[in-house]
């Protein structure tokens, strides 16, 4: 069993930053990989990065390229997304996620490839 729970999440106007910040317990040294989903009212769960777990291997999402960064700490069993240049289309619940497993292609960037979720943090980005 893994437990996730994220913060830092919060209200903030449009160009501004927020870091979220994603704590792990249980059985940490299987997290292959770590994952950030969000998810806006009415629209489906998407991705937006994902890390290996040496952080050899990032992903990010076209939608955040450049914006946004993902980042770990094995030592702390945590998961970093910083959050730059926010835009009031990155409102959503964000989620953390972890996969038991290795992924590659299309599998890093899909909800069903990940075994465990956080309870999720709500990011609001006003214009």
């Amino acid at each position: 069993q893994v437990q996730l729970v994220e913060s830092g999440g919060g209200l903030v106007q449009a160009g501004g930053s927020l870091r979220l910040s994603c704590a792990a317990s249980g059985r940490t040294f299987s997290m292959l990989y770590m994952g950030w989903f969000r998810q806006a009212p009415g629209k489906e769960r998407e991705f937006v990065a994902a890390i290996s777990r040496w952080g050899g291997s990032t992903y990010v999402a076209d939608s955040v390229k450049g914006r946004f960064t993902i980042s770990r700490d094995n030592a702390k069993n945590t998961v970093y997304l910083q959050m730059n240049s926010l835009k009031p289309e990155d409102t959503a619940v964000y989620y953390c996620a972890t996969a038991l497993k290795l992924l590659s292609g299309i599998a890093v960037v899909s909800p069903a490839s990940y075994d465990y979720w956080g309870q999720g943090t709500q990011v609001t980005v006003s214009s």
